[in-house]
């Protein structure tokens, strides 16, 4: 899975007034839509985009938390295409205007890309297959069989990616103009992007962007040489180096709190909201602080003395499968009233006989300067159309190429199933679109478990684990991609995009990480130790997704004592505290913990959580100091800790690749009285 966080961004319809202040008068040039789409900017999205798949598999196989990375894919967009035709201009060379249809391309073409780091499964359904995991489980463990293994392969995952992800693109073109001009969602991710490419293409903002490049470039750098420093101090194994400092002492440590120093982590602090860092903390104080030291005290009545401490049976288990109650109790909240709210707009609209649009409530003269501005982004969005019959064509087609070949790559999942899932897949993608419109909150993983759960139960134990992880991934990849397609068409409406030229785009850049993906994703798996416990790259939510296969099959026969009851609880834990969070006064609310960010921790340890608060700290000094510049750099320095350290991975996976370890392991222990 990976929680992907958004940041959700608090923006809605009449602030687009913001975002037409910098819209161009009827007499702008706007490119058409074949012009939008250039070679150059093709090159910069596949170079950002193989970047940003790296720091995806590195964030997707460590923690699973993935903040959103759009703005730093419109912000070096833009650096790399002003820079190349500044410097082709002094060449004397004669070089296009770079307008901001071409940076909001990029923009597209970049996250279509590296999207499908995360909704590829790579850190997930796709690893839950493999040997590793399958041994981590356990060769004993009932519905654990040795015969549901796939171990990951370039080319057989590189095909399950083709087959499988430009369906969500074609499945909802059709109801672009209902989604984006009648129902005037928001998008809140799609919009902020939207005002920051408009921004950036304006005197002002290309100076504040040149100033946020240079800050991103400055951390990118310190980011970079500090992974290297590190890696000469991190020895052989996972006991080594700065990772492993027990800056909270050594018997904290043991329990996994500690600073790792970790520039990505801190990077993740400062762009994810301060309620989220707060509660991936407050989950690792509950669960690493109080809930586990008290069952480990339990050794020998709860459950075997003598068990390893990656066993099913024992404390581990308990690990796994609160975190996946917490989960499935989040998730399941979410779905119920995202779509409850989606049904209730829906009838609201359909009701409603004169539905006038909400950025007229302006007063004074600037009513109608907005109006025809908003004409203007009408006729340009509706200008270069799709037909339906192409969208509808395609998908049947695409359907029928993948029903007949997800049979071949994964055997245990029939024709049948797969041809059902795809009947059924366009509307729980509209459910999906539809509530990431209202609330930018993607529930792609939650309906991906729900096909897991359903396929595998159907299936049996017969190959119902590696069909249940295949049709988990059919329908995440389905219900995502449509979400960020019509995230894009709300970003390309506000910055007069072509939708023809949004949509070839992300075909564009879904091809780009069908390929560019799966490579960097075997790049960390031949040159790391991918899945094991005591790695860097524990890969923690492929265990989970192998057990809730399981859990669909075998049921809760087989879990530790007690462990059921404590599932059970935090199960209604969840869903407790998220209706008090929709309850509560919004001054309590923003205090209330998500349950999602709190499950994290559950599992991997404590370590990444204080790396973030470090991070949330940070931001919240800086906004006390001053909150403009907080406003206009912290994504870029957050950026630039990631991208930096990220980078840094690609040597480090070349050194490991020939074999060449840290001369040094740099280990803290008790003193030792002689």
């Amino acid at each position: 899975m990976g929680t992907e966080n958004s940041g959700t961004v608090e923006i809605s319809e009449p602030l687009l007034e913001e975002t037409s202040k910098i819209v161009e008068s009827d007499s702008e040039n706007i490119p058409d839509w074949k012009e939008q789409i250039t070679i150059r900017g093709l090159v910069v999205s596949a170079v950002l985009g193989t970047l940003f798949c790296i720091i995806t598999h590195k964030l997707n196989l460590t923690v699973g938390i993935i903040p959103s990375l759009n703005v730093a894919a419109g912000l070096l967009g833009f650096f790399f295409v002003k820079s190349w035709t500044g410097f082709m201009s002094q060449l004397g060379f004669s070089v296009k205007p770079f307008t901001k249809q071409e940076n909001t391309v990029i923009q597209t073409c970049v996250v279509a890309c590296y999207g499908l780091a995360f909704s590829g499964g790579f850190g997930s359904y796709l690893l839950a297959m493999d040997e590793k995991t399958y041994n981590l489980i356990g060769p004993d463990y009932p519905g654990n069989r040795a015969e549901d293994v796939k171990n990951p392969g370039l080319l057989w995952m590189m095909g399950f990616i083709f087959v499988v992800s430009f369906l969500g693109l074609f499945s909802l073109v059709p109801l672009r103009k209902v989604m984006v001009m009648g129902y005037k969602l928001t998008y809140p991710s799609g919009t902020a992007t939207a005002m920051l490419i408009n921004s950036f293409h304006t005197n002002t903002g290309a100076e504040l962007a040149r100033n946020q490049v240079g800050r991103l470039g400055k951390y990118l750098s310190i980011s970079f040489c500090w992974s290297c420093f590190k890696w000469f101090f991190s020895g052989i194994g996972d006991a080594c180096g700065f990772d492993n400092f027990p800056t909270l002492g050594l018997t904290l440590f043991k329990n996994t709190f500690y600073f790792d120093f970790s520039p990505t982590y801190v990077g993740c602090g400062l762009i994810c909201p301060h309620i989220v860092n707060c509660s991936v903390l407050f989950g690792a104080i509950i669960s690493w602080g109080i809930l586990w030291p008290l069952i480990s005290q339990r050794a020998g009545d709860w459950y075997p003395a003598d068990l390893g401490s990656n066993d099913f049976k024992g404390l581990y288990g308990y690990k796994v499968f609160i975190a996946i109650s917490l989960i499935l109790g989040d998730g399941l909240y979410n779905l119920i009233k995202i779509v409850s709210i989606s049904v209730m707009e829906i009838f609201r609209n359909s009701s409603m006989e004169n539905n006038i649009p909400l950025v007229m409530e302006v007063i004074g003269g600037e009513s109608s300067r907005l109006e025809l501005e908003k004409k203007k982004r009408d006729e340009v969005f509706l200008k270069d159309r799709i037909p339906f019959w192409f969208a509808g064509s395609g998908y049947v087609a695409l359907a029928a190429i993948s029903t007949a070949t997800m049979p071949i790559i994964f055997p245990p999942l029939k024709w049948y199933l797969v041809l059902c899932s795809y009947l059924i897949a366009p509307a729980l993608a509209f459910c999906n679109s539809y509530g990431t419109g209202l609330t930018d909150w993607s529930l792609a993983s939650t309906y991906g478990k729900i096909g897991l759960f359903i396929i595998a139960s159907l299936v049996g134990s017969n190959g119902g684990v590696v069909a249940g992880l295949a049709a988990c991934g059919v329908m995440m990849s389905i219900v995502s991609t449509a979400a960020d397609l019509m995230q894009d068409f709300k970003t390309g409406y506000l910055t007069l995009s072509s939708a023809k030229s949004m949509f070839v785009s992300q075909l564009v850049g879904t091809a780009m990480g069908c390929i560019i993906a799966p490579l960097t994703f075997w790049m960390y798996w031949n040159a790391f130790d991918i899945g094991s416990p005591d790695s860097p790259y524990k890969a923690p939510y492929a265990v989970i997704y192998r057990e809730m296969a399981i859990l669909g099959i075998e049921g809760f026969s087989e879990l530790p004592k007690h462990c059921l009851a404590l599932c059970c609880g935090f199960f209604v834990a969840a869903l407790a505290i998220n209706l008090l969070r929709d309850v509560a006064p919004a001054k309590v609310s923003q205090f209330i913990p998500i349950p999602m960010a709190m499950a994290v921790p559950f599992y991997i340890g404590a370590y990444f959580a204080i790396d973030m608060f470090v991070g949330t700290v940070i931001l919240f000094v800086w906004e006390k100091i001053n909150k403009k510049d907080a406003e206009d750099f912290a994504g870029a320095v957050a950026s630039g800790l990631i991208c930096g350290d990220g980078i840094w991975t690609i040597p480090s996976a070349i050194l490991s690749i020939f074999r060449i370890n840290p001369p040094i392991c740099m280990y803290f222990g008790p003193s030792v009285r002689t």
